[in-house]
């Protein structure tokens, strides 16, 4: 699942896929946040491990990329898909 810079209907679906993983209701799926940048300024992930709201191995349940490139090598190691080198086009 590719997750964009977005406003509350897009924080709403990302945090439900993640809550439905989190709890064993949902398969393991990779979940891709693009856009470090955003994603750092707007949920700090960190702060609510150490706050004790989440558990501190939940930010890893989703990996945040900043190209496509990046996103399809995290699709490709979780479903263990041969390393065809970079894909034509993508930087």
């Amino acid at each position: 699942m590719a997750v964009f810079p977005g406003g509350f209907g897009t924080l709403d679906e990302f945090f439900e896929t993640l809550t439905l993983i989190q709890t064993g209701r949902m398969e393991r799926i990779p979940l891709l946040l693009f856009g470090a940048e955003f994603w750092g300024k707007v949920i700090n992930f960190a702060a609510l491990a150490e706050a004790g709201t989440i558990a501190p191995t939940d930010p890893d349940l989703f990996t945040v990329v900043d190209t496509a490139q990046q996103g399809w090598d995290v699709v490709r190691a979780f479903y263990e898909l041969p390393d065809l080198g970079p894909l034509p086009g993508w930087k």
